[in-house]
């Protein structure tokens, strides 16, 4: 069958996002409440009149409020580190305030007392829950990279396909040779590089090595993977009973269709979401 690739790219999608794409709610809550004591101990120094001798009485007596510290500078570590004129120095938020004077200096050189002391924020528990939610804004990556996943899924499941059973998740080539002792060497290394597919699928005849990735924007792993693709698709062809198919989408690759067309020209069974709602899977996977 021959197909446009003008046409079939003018189909990608913007975005594939549903609605816990953004903010994944339950783990900021989750995440706040692990230190919601402490973050409320700290309240007591908002708007504090003499808020360095303050924060030390408050480590003297409860010096495990130390651990919610690298939270307030969006930071997810127990451990910090911050040189100045003075030097560098390494602080440990675990809980042991050793040198009570460190951390008041870290305290007011890093803004946190300010913050506090000026009524900058009414409340640690409030304040922390906004950082969490920044924080997690940066988990939507690997959340994207999921849902294009996610969605194959789908569509393999409606096509009457059953997991472990003809259908695998996440599988390696040690164990698509093991379970069927088939040679895959080719796209191996002769065994010295071990590639994982996203999903194979098992029919009567085939062994359907499956690819997914979405592309919202674009980039120089495009051009990579499309390539690194194209040359898996060449290494396939000579193994018999295997069959490599990719599934793949986004506006991203409107900036790198160049590589995609010549892996989209040598490579037969490449399709995007617009071909798994047209029943590809069950047309192909036979």
């Amino acid at each position: 069958m021959n197909r446009d690739f003008n046409a079939w790219l003018s189909g990608f999608r913007d975005s594939i996002a549903d609605y816990g794409y953004y903010i994944d709610f339950e783990k900021v809550h989750r995440n706040v409440e692990s230190v919601k004591i402490e973050l409320n101990i700290l309240n007591s120094l908002i708007g504090s009149k003499n808020i360095e001798e303050d924060f030390e009485n408050l480590l003297k007596k409860y010096p495990e409020v130390l651990k919610c510290i690298p939270l307030l500078l969006a930071v997810r570590a127990n451990e910090i580190y911050c040189q100045d004129k003075n030097g560098g120095y390494l602080y440990q938020f675990n809980g042991l305030s050793s040198n009570r004077d460190n951390y008041k200096y870290f305290m007011r050189e890093t803004g946190l007392f300010d913050l506090l002391e000026n009524h900058i924020v009414n409340n640690l528990v409030d304040y922390a829950t906004g950082v969490e939610t920044g924080l997690d804004s940066n988990g939507r990556k690997n959340r994207g990279g999921h849902l294009m996943e996610d969605l194959v899924e789908s569509f393999i499941q409606k096509a009457g396909f059953i997991k472990d059973v003809n259908y695998f998740k996440e599988m390696y080539i040690h164990q698509i040779t093991d379970k069927w002792n088939i040679d895959l060497s080719a796209i191996s290394n002769k065994g010295k590089m071990e590639k994982r597919f996203d999903f194979v699928i098992k029919t009567p005849d085939m062994i359907y090595g499956i690819e997914t990735n979405f592309y919202g924007s674009g980039g120089s792993k495009l051009n990579e993977t499309a390539r690194s693709y194209k040359t898996l698709a060449w290494e396939t062809e000579e193994i018999d009973g295997f069959t490599f198919v990719w599934f793949t989408d986004g506006k991203g690759w409107t900036s790198a269709r160049n590589n995609l067309e010549e892996t989209f020209d040598v490579m037969q069974h490449i399709y995007n979401i617009k071909d798994l709602e047209d029943g590809v899977i069950s047309e192909v996977f036979k």
